[in-house]
């Protein structure tokens, strides 16, 4: 069905998102354990930050620190080291922050679905190799979990909240509901959601930004802008930055 003229004009018409102007902000897709990558991408904030006039600045990350890459230990000590400088830094719950604790908490069910999406790298640079991975029982696997991954990394990644509003602008790690209130939202889709966000093309009430489905490059669409460019294989992690009604993108060579 045509939307009506006199809606379709007040769209084309409205003034961009805003994330407020008291702020700059930097947020950064899926990482899944390439510590080396954010480290180059920090860099390159830091340098575009330089460039431009001082403002308070957030640093948003998007979730999924974890799995399929081969630093995941090392991507959440940097994590937790920043959440600890007493800069102003926001970290969101991925679907694989979810296997992730729900594993390291001993649960084998959740040690199985963990194994199949990356897990096995994770364990890798917490101390388990491959071959040792590849013989153990899922109960095994969760077992040795909950003997080795320190609980401070598991008690931190099981806190992240997951999402984050800033003015028009709503910043989570999968997507939303369409047609549901943001605040009758629920974990499951915040951190899971696929189709019926990416294919919505209705207004939602924020601007949405979101990792969790990989593009090959930034996805900007009216409604959402997807930032996760599959680091962990491509060599590119993204960031996008928002200050006031502009935005622009940063991103890590291949």
């Amino acid at each position: 069905m045509l939307m009506p003229f006199r809606a379709r004009k007040a769209r084309e018409h409205a003034p961009p998102p805003s994330v407020g102007g008291d702020r700059r902000v930097y947020a950064i897709g899926d990482v899944h354990g390439r510590d080396d990558l954010l480290a180059q991408l920090l860099d390159r904030i830091a340098l575009d930050e330089a460039g431009r006039h001082p403002l308070p600045r957030l640093l948003i990350l998007l979730g999924d620190l974890v799995d399929r890459g081969p630093q995941s230990r090392q991507v959440v000590e940097r994590a937790m080291g920043l959440a600890r400088s007493g800069e102003e830094v926001r970290f969101l719950k991925g679907n694989h922050e979810e296997m992730f604790v729900a594993a390291a908490r001993g649960k084998a069910q959740a040690a199985r679905l963990f194994r199949r999406h990356g897990g096995v790298e994770t364990l890798a640079s917490y101390g388990l190799g491959p071959e040792d991975s590849a013989r153990m029982s899922d109960e095994a696997m969760a077992r040795w979990m909950l003997a080795h991954v320190p609980r401070d990394h598991v008690d931190f990644l099981d806190d992240l909240p997951d999402m984050l509003p800033l003015g028009d602008y709503l910043f989570v790690h999968a997507g939303v509901r369409p047609r549901v209130a943001l605040h009758a939202q629920i974990p499951a889709d915040l951190r899971w959601i696929r189709g019926d966000f990416l294919n919505h093309g209705g207004r939602l009430d924020k601007m949405i930004v979101h990792g969790h489905n990989i593009s090959a490059d930034v996805d900007v669409r009216p409604n959402r802008i997807g930032i996760d460019t599959g680091a962990f294989r491509s060599g590119r992690l993204t960031a996008i930055g928002l200050e006031g009604d502009r935005r622009w993108f940063l991103q890590t060579g291949d």
